[in-house]
């Protein structure tokens, strides 16, 4: 046995239970948070951050989170999560009281995540199995990707990282690995690699100049789908779901987009953000987008 998986537990009964089938399959992979890591204060200042979160949120709902891990392994709190954010209504039950139905549960929410998140199967840091066996690492992973989505402007604690060890049984016994994962960004790291552009410049050098541009910027728009027939007077609000860029990079290019590729009239965030994606798609397709550009 490889002697760093001794070393990175401190109670006999949790060695116990990795041993054991039922815990983890020959040939399945299970990765943890190292006790070294467990009362990391950045670790806990995030714990407590997504906690208070979530009871913020769900407040009007009456829903309080105590344990990350306890309160949301059954899909309860993440069904009302979602609904609250993003205005997903799922077809699933709000209770499931047996571990087949919640595991069904999870799957649904799970699916509707990984769907409105525009995530492949590769890049989830979460699975069913994973939510469902409270494992915290999983659901950190899972509530940041969220919040970052439906929430952009959080400020989400930075720079947490956690001293992690992936357990895989093998033939010829435990097989482990030792890694430090961030769980949430880098703030230092995104900050060198980010560099002014324009309109960067213009924000911070010019602020006076700013509503001459956003007045070209309205004619401009405004020439082109006005060919649409429609009008253009405010660029915040009516660009937010991205019908209007989408129908302005349809006239520029000379092509027509097929409606049923886009929602004419989106009715929810996840609709608009579909919009604002597909347009994004179609500008770094076209050559047009070298930097990134959230979607939300």
């Amino acid at each position: 046995m490889d002697p760093d998986f001794l070393n990175a537990f401190t109670h006999p009964s949790t060695i116990d239970r990795f041993l054991t089938e039922d815990v983890i399959a020959k040939g399945e992979k299970r990765k943890l948070i190292k006790p070294t890591s467990s009362n990391n204060p950045k670790l806990e200042e995030l714990k407590l951050f997504l906690t208070e979160w979530i009871n913020r949120t769900l407040k009007e709902e009456h829903i309080v989170v105590k344990s990350l891990e306890e309160d949301l392994y059954d899909g309860l709190v993440l069904h009302h999560l979602l609904e609250n954010l993003g205005s997903l209504k799922l077809d699933v039950d709000k209770l499931a009281l047996t571990e087949k139905k919640q595991r069904q549960k999870l799957s649904v929410i799970l699916e509707a995540v990984a769907k409105c998140l525009q995530l492949e199967e590769s890049q989830l840091k979460w699975s069913v199995e994973s939510i469902l066996a409270k494992d915290l690492l999983s659901t950190l992973h899972l509530l940041v990707a969220i919040a970052k989505h439906f929430e952009p402007t959080l400020a989400l604690p930075p720079n947490v990282q956690v001293e992690t060890i992936t357990i895989e049984t093998t033939s010829t016994g435990l097989k482990t690995s030792n890694a430090v994962e961030y769980i949430t960004e880098n703030k230092e790291n995104i900050e060198a690699q980010s560099k002014d552009d324009a309109f960067d410049e213009l924000f911070i050098c010019a602020p006076d100049k700013l509503d001459a541009v956003k007045k070209v910027l309205l004619q401009f728009v405004d020439h082109h789908v006005g060919k649409l027939g429609l009008n253009v007077n405010d660029i915040e609000s009516q660009f937010s779901d991205g019908v209007i860029l989408l129908l302005l990079i349809g006239q520029l290019e000379g092509y027509f987009l097929n409606l049923r590729n886009f929602f004419l009239t989106p009715a929810s965030t996840m609709e608009m953000l579909h919009n604002v994606n597909l347009a994004l798609e179609l500008l770094a397709e076209g050559g047009l987008l070298n930097f990134p550009v959230k979607s939300e």
